[in-house]
């Protein structure tokens, strides 16, 4: 049998539709998402300059868990992903307990982006209400993931090509403009980096509070190990798409950072108002150029919302398959689990709904609830890769075509940062709402899992006497 398709763990009908060039833009553009472009702005505003610190640092942190995301996922390619793994090295409760609450995760984010993006419209077009924008673009991203699988790559192939684009072109135009090359600007020199309060104007509570943000602008990484499982070379595609992780991170994510600190002062109210990188282009007053970057936010929002619809219902599915939820949602048409698919379209649905029917209470509560489930994941990747790496150097050493780097040191290494992020979100009032709503829902999740564990045990044994 081909290493390709080998140990997938969903069934086999689910089609492999995905093609590499497909698998290679999704992780290309994966790492351009809604929390680069929107969400960066809070960070400097809480940082200053120091952010580029920030997302270096959280970026190294985010490098090491996708290597290890990607060892296991090369050597064990399946929809689950992670989830998948943590059920293989930790036990059911493990894999239960990461893939649910990934699930209700993305199915949230869905919604939050949705809202988004729908702003944005309104902006454009006043007066037409945000829902109706919402409700549409929703149908048209359910639509095309209950469509065969190859629809959603091409959605991100171009989804994607368009962000990268727009970062190249944006970083171009910030070096020249730094560099006093561009036209009709003069280079700002350290101005910026040192002026308005120097390069922590905050001090290191601020620091503090701009690595948090960072750390979770980096979400939605992991979708390409998911969509690996459907491509038509699932060990080579994990294997570039880890392998180019390190340049990617560094280029698009702290080279843009650094690039507008530098530019524009980072206690500048429209880098919150208009956002970080409309903000930069207004500042070099090229024509247009901020309102075309609206047109790339947008559709970094859908495409966020593309690639979360289609994650949440594999990672459902998978979970499914492995005996871990309702049967319903494993369901599969046309190599598409369209139950799930729909499931988690509604789900999300629901979240616009909350907000807008409960904003002061219920909808904060579910945002709170999803605060912190990224970090939790990564503690499942990384305990899963300490099992299985050892797992599979003794029995099956010829699976291992990505391998951790320093094993199993940066391992613990990247658990310590973890563990660091823990303990600075129980320090600042902002997020420690967060880290208790997560920690909740994490152990509620998790002894579901171990009792539907036992409970299965309990049965297997008693068939078995």
């Amino acid at each position: 049998m081909s290493r390709t398709t080998q140990d997938v763990e969903p069934s086999p009908s689910l089609t492999h539709g995905l093609k590499q060039r497909h698998l290679s833009m999704i992780a290309l553009g994966g790492v351009i998402g809604a929390g680069l472009f929107v969400g960066s702005g809070a960070g400097i505003a809480a940082a200053g300059p120091s952010i580029v610190v920030a997302y270096a640092v959280s970026g190294l942190l985010v490098m090491l868990v996708m290597r290890m995301l990607g060892e296991m996922s090369a050597a064990y390619p399946s929809s689950g992903s992670f989830s998948a793994h943590a059920e293989r090295a930790v036990g059911p409760w493990a894999g239960f307990t990461a893939g649910w609450s990934f699930w209700v995760l993305l199915c949230t984010a869905v919604g939050l982006e949705g809202i988004a993006a729908a702003k944005i419209m309104t902006g454009w077009l006043p007066g037409t209400p945000e829902w109706a924008w919402v409700a549409l673009f929703m149908v048209v991203f359910c639509a095309a993931n209950l469509a065969a699988v190859k629809n959603f790559g091409e959605f991100e192939f171009w989804f994607a090509a368009l962000k990268v684009g727009a970062i190249a072109l944006f970083l171009v135009l910030g070096v020249l403009a730094i560099t006093g090359l561009l036209p009709g600007t003069d280079s700002p020199g350290l101005t910026h980096l040192t002026g308005e309060g120097g390069f922590l104007p905050n001090g290191g509570e601020g620091l503090v509070v701009g690595l948090l943000a960072s750390v979770f602008a980096y979400g939605g990484l992991e979708t390409v190990t998911i969509a690996a499982a459907e491509s038509q070379d699932p060990v080579r595609g994990v294997a570039s798409a880890v392998r180019t992780a390190m340049w990617r991170i560094a280029l698009f994510y702290v080279g843009s950072i650094a690039v507008i600190v530098t530019l524009v002062p980072w206690d500048s109210k429209t880098v919150v108002d208009k956002g970080p990188y409309v903000a930069t282009l207004d500042h070099l007053g090229i024509p247009g150029a901020g309102p075309l970057m609206n047109v790339v936010v947008l559709v970094a929002l859908l495409s966020a919302m593309n690639a979360n619809v289609y994650g949440a219902s594999r990672i459902a599915y998978s979970l499914v398959e492995r005996g871990q939820g309702p049967r319903a949602l494993g369901r599969v048409s046309g190599g598409v689990p369209r139950v799930a698919v729909l499931a988690s379209s509604v789900f999300g649905f629901g979240c616009v709904l909350l907000s807008y029917w409960r904003p002061e209470d219920v909808f904060p509560w579910l945002l709170n609830m999803i605060g912190a489930v990224i970090l939790v994941v990564w503690i499942f990747i990384a305990v899963s890769q300490l099992r299985l790496r050892r797992r599979l150097e003794r029995e099956s050493p010829e699976r291992l075509a990505v391998r951790m780097w320093a094993f199993p040191v940066l391992t613990w290494v990247a658990l310590a940062g973890m563990v660091a992020v823990f303990v600075l979100m129980a320090r600042e009032p902002d997020t420690r709402v967060q880290l208790y709503s997560t920690g909740g829902m994490t152990l509620f999740l998790a002894a579901v899992g171990y009792a539907r564990q036992r409970t299965r045990a309990g049965s297997a044994g008693s068939t078995g006497s």
